[in-house]
């Protein structure tokens, strides 16, 4: 099932109530999900390869505390922002400030930043554990299967 973002997001509390949760695709719903976006987003920067070094281990350790206390939601969350911090850091490594299209909606000349292409690199390695292990792997499927 995807993900529904027709829900009341502000009153529903994804710890208390996993059985609402959507996986959905990639990111859906990173910057909704409470409480866990309360917990992880203040986490979560990708400026320079140094803070990216400690936001991606910092979620990527939360990542293995929600799946120590067998919370499946806090697990795909923190996945979702160890990738968001990829697709991000990469978006700004490749346009300035960020900004793909112009105002007439063209697509922007590339033009690669190192500091945040390695800042990516630095996300994409801790996603890659968290997208892949296989405890969350067979949790996800488990989820999906019981709850769509």
């Amino acid at each position: 099932m995807s993900f529904d973002y027709d829900m009341d997001f502000d009153s529903i509390d994804f710890r208390k109530h996993p059985e609402k949760y959507r996986v959905g695709r990639g990111e859906q719903g990173v910057l909704l999900v409470e409480p866990y976006k309360r917990e992880i987003l203040p986490e979560w920067r990708f400026k320079t390869p140094d803070i990216a070094e400690e936001s991606s281990s910092t979620i990527y350790r939360m990542f293995l505390q929600y799946k120590e206390e067998n919370d499946f939601v806090g697990m795909d969350m923190a996945r979702k922002f160890l990738q968001m911090g990829y697709t991000r850091a990469r978006r700004y490594a490749n346009y300035p400030g960020g900004k793909k299209y112009d105002n007439d909606g063209d697509i922007n000349d590339r033009k690669i930043d190192e500091q945040k292409a390695e800042s990516a690199a630095i996300f994409e390695e801790k996603w890659k554990l968290a997208r892949e292990d296989e405890d969350y792997l067979t949790r996800k499927k488990e989820h999906q299967n019981k709850y769509g």
